[in-house]
């Protein structure tokens, strides 16, 4: 039995799959691509042929042939994030793959980046001008508590650098502080969040010090 066809991408949505075959173009507007590819489709509107890039070419690609002989990843801007594979992270981003998407967990590819301690890719994330820093996932977690959780504090020391909140609390009500694993993760959150309260009561403490000052 053959596999529905893929649903047709939203206007602005690039669609990743993975070349099963390699694909031979029979006209110079057909995309070449062999086995093992991953092809960006960026333009579904004709229901034939699709608008895919490979390789950095781009051309057209029988859509039948990415229903029955590619499979589709869903979130490869995760998966390079997971990996630390920054050649395919940049690749996404170039063929514009949305950076904030969510993975069926709720987590951001820059939470990924940050759980798993993969400090180029986070620079990279970091680095776009629309990367959402306090995305909570569905246990509540932000990627500063995963930096702070696993002990990363190069990455805690980025993300606060970029005001990442500290003040988000978790499903179990716990701040990126309360989850640190390490001194020196503890140290930065302390600071950061020392600062913010400072700020907070600045006013108060003058008005104290004007009280004990009598």
């Amino acid at each position: 039995m053959s596999k529905p066809p893929p649903k047709p991408a939203k206007p602005g949505q690039v669609k990743v799959y993975r070349a099963l075959f390699t694909f031979d173009p029979r006209t110079p507007d057909e995309l070449y691509f062999e086995e093992g590819d991953i092809l960006y489709i960026s333009d579904t509107s004709d229901s034939n042929w699709w608008k895919g890039t490979c390789r950095g070419r781009t051309g057209l690609i029988p859509s039948n042939y990415v229903a029955e002989q590619a499979e589709s990843i869903d979130n490869p801007m995760h998966e390079a994030a997971k990996r630390g594979n920054l050649s395919w992270l940049r690749e996404c981003l170039d063929n514009k793959v949305g950076i904030n998407g969510l993975d069926k967990a709720g987590n951001t590819a820059l939470y990924w980046a940050c759980h798993g301690g993969h400090k180029d890719v986070v620079e990279i994330l970091l680095s776009q001008p629309n990367c959402e820093l306090n995305q909570q996932n569905k246990l509540g977690d932000t990627a500063l508590h995963a930096a702070a959780w696993k002990g990363y504090s190069d990455i805690v020391e980025m993300l606060l650098n970029k005001n990442a909140r500290t003040d988000v609390v978790n499903n179990e009500k716990k701040t990126a502080l309360d989850m640190a694993t390490n001194a020196q993760c503890a140290s930065l959150l302390k600071r950061k969040l020392g600062g913010v309260i400072l700020r907070t009561h600045s006013n108060a403490e003058e008005y104290l010090d004007d009280e004990d000052s009598d």
